[in-house]
């Protein structure tokens, strides 16, 4: 899990993941004191642990870095952002957000996480490490 990047070192990252896991990356706005952003952290700690190789997860924290956070234009937090390969938005959602409905999200959008091949470094499927 990312944390707590200055803006541009943050595009940077998003160009990165986007060529290394072209198919799931979900960013969390947040923040350290929100009750409902405590409540996600180990949601999000559990996903990116479990699904490495088929999803990245990225977390700012928007009162210690709210240049990062302009470019979403989020109204309230948490705000938890899909994209699809391109970079572009699928969906977003503010407020809590169960792994239950992460991962059935996913799937409404059209991505098995939890079936998907995971993917190297490279982006290459390795079908042993399923």
């Amino acid at each position: 899990m990312i944390k707590n990047l200055e803006l541009q070192t943050w595009i940077i990252f998003i160009e990165a993941i986007n060529r290394r896991y072209p198919d799931t990356l979900l960013v969390d706005l947040g923040a350290g004191q929100c009750i409902p952003c405590k409540m996600m952290a180990p949601i999000l700690s559990e996903l990116t642990r479990e699904y490495a190789g088929r999803l990245e997860v990225a977390v700012i924290d928007v009162r210690e870095n709210p240049a990062a956070a302009e470019p979403y234009s989020i109204n309230l937090i948490p705000t938890q952002i899909f994209y699809d390969t391109a970079g572009k938005e699928l969906y977003r959602h503010e407020g809590f957000f169960s792994k239950e409905d992460i991962l059935a999200k996913w799937k409404e959008l059209g991505i098995d996480i939890e079936t998907q091949p995971k993917k190297d470094m490279k982006g290459i499927e390795n079908e042993t490490q399923n």
